[in-house]
């Protein structure tokens, strides 16, 4: 899962992000208005964590963009505003939760979780499909209730599936999602074939009723078998 850190001061961003990185988080930040406003309007993520007061601009000013463009969803305001009417503001404007600073990271860590557990999992923490069950916030996948290991990529990509059954995804979504916004910028994506060839053979072994089927030259899709 991908979070986008829109935060300038330093020490609080570097914080956050090894922070979330321990969750198994992958990260991305922007320190600046514009660098936000470019990152957020063109990549997806499941969270955005957004200060208000930025180099020029303002994080107010980046969730009236995000809202021109419906991507609203899954924003937390981190701000020192902490008058009734700034938090008003921003869930207004379409803001999912505003913490004030100072604030414990475990307390954001366990926010961020509950906003994505709410939009992508309809508040739950595991997905059942046919004989599996993935659970997001142990990290755990079980066929027939036995648990099979995944590494990090493989666990992502099968949780992006998952979210998307019977889709087709590209290679390129499937990379920004794992692999973060800088895997636009690959010659290839043979680093996505190699893990999916992997998942499709711990999938293929556990006996799971669901298959990764290739769609030459265009990407991926999850179906059952």
């Amino acid at each position: 899962m991908k979070i986008l850190i829109i935060e300038d001061e330093q020490e609080l961003l570097n914080n956050i992000k090894e922070s979330l990185e321990k969750e198994n988080f992958l990260i991305e930040t922007a320190m600046e208005y514009n660098k936000a406003i470019e990152k957020a309007l063109i990549y997806d993520y499941d969270c955005i964590l957004l200060d208000v007061m930025l180099p020029n601009g303002s994080g107010i000013d980046v969730l009236k963009e995000l809202k021109k463009h419906n991507k609203t969803d899954n924003v937390i305001i981190i701000s020192a505003k902490d008058s009734l009417e700034d938090k008003l503001l921003g869930l207004e404007l379409g803001a999912d939760d505003y913490l004030t600073k100072p604030f414990h990271l475990a307390e954001l860590n366990a926010r961020v979780k509950a906003v994505i557990r709410r939009k992508n999992l309809n508040g739950r923490n595991v997905i059942e499909f046919f004989n599996v069950v993935l659970d997001v916030n142990e990290r755990l996948f079980k066929v027939n209730n036995d648990i099979i290991h995944l590494n990090r990529k493989e666990f992502d990509l099968l949780y992006y599936f998952l979210l998307n059954k019977n889709r087709l995804i590209t290679k390129s979504a499937l990379a920004e999602f794992v692999w973060g916004d800088h895997s636009d910028d690959a010659d290839n994506f043979n680093f996505v074939y190699y893990q999916i060839k992997n998942l499709r053979k711990k999938l293929n072994e556990s006996k799971a009723k669901i298959g990764i089927e290739a769609i030459y030259g265009v990407g991926y899709k999850l179906v059952e078998l």
